[in-house]
């Protein structure tokens, strides 16, 4: 299998990357951060993985094209797109501001809506069907405090998935959707009250590793799923069946 996966030099996406990778797939990791990527497909080559990199924005159309080009000039083909990248803002709505929003739509929604066309355009063209993951929250489920705006492009990414069915399966592509709840990450681990907390109000008592939100985009892009599209996978502990507040 041919992969691409964005937003995927730490992380979710990183882990994502390995697990494919040490699996047999041949990965093309993106992201922002040159270096960090480089640093991350290193470490997975060292594991005996197949992972390129190419480093740059997935919310410029133009270098969605290319990444889509690049990935099957050196794989000769595209199968999987895991569409990880987006950015989180935390906000007051009351004091919101224009600028926040436009970064959040312009990588949110705007990129990874272009990037599953462009991807979707590929596997139409090779006829062999495709599976392709767009990487949600349960913000775009359940009320959170300070997330409005996050959460609206993350529900946003749900319904892409649902309304895509219709035009994607006559070609054998899937689409569906991960929706991590909390999940421990270079980022969230720079909270030192992050783990307690999510572990209290977690009905299983911990918030979710990479390795477990890995898990679930690999069953949704596997052969075992191939009956599945239009979905959305919570991956939360259960934080959504009550939704307790972190704050």
């Amino acid at each position: 299998m041919n992969v691409i996966v964005t937003g995927a030099a730490q992380g979710i996406g990183f882990e994502i990357c390995r697990q494919m990778a040490l699996r047999g797939a041949s990965v093309l990791l993106n992201d922002i951060d040159e270096i960090m990527a480089q640093h991350a497909a290193a470490r997975i080559r060292s594991e005996g993985g197949n992972c390129q990199i190419l480093a740059g924005d997935a919310s410029d159309v133009e270098f969605i094209k290319r990444l889509v080009q690049t990935a099957v000039t050196q794989f000769g083909s595209l199968d999987i797109l895991v569409a990880n990248a987006g950015i989180t803002t935390f906000g007051d709505f009351f004091e919101y501001q224009p600028e926040s929003l436009q970064k959040l739509l312009d990588l949110n929604i705007r990129g990874n809506f272009f990037l599953t066309q462009q991807a979707a355009l590929q596997m139409r063209s090779q006829g062999q069907g495709g599976r392709i993951l767009l990487m949600s929250s349960v913000t775009g489920q359940q009320s959170h405090a300070y997330l409005a705006a996050y959460g609206m492009t993350k529900a946003a990414l749900q319904m892409l998935a649902k309304s895509l069915v219709t035009e994607l399966s006559p070609y054998g592509i899937t689409i569906n959707c991960v929706a991590p709840g909390a999940t421990l990450t270079e980022r969230t681990l720079d909270d030192p009250d992050y783990t307690s907390t999510w572990s209290r109000i977690t009905p299983l008592k911990k918030p979710a590793t990479v390795a477990d939100i890995a898990a679930a985009v690999l069953f949704l892009t596997s052969p075992e799923a191939g009956h599945i599209t239009g979905q959305t996978l919570v991956v939360d502990g259960g934080w959504t069946s009550l939704s307790p507040s972190p704050y």
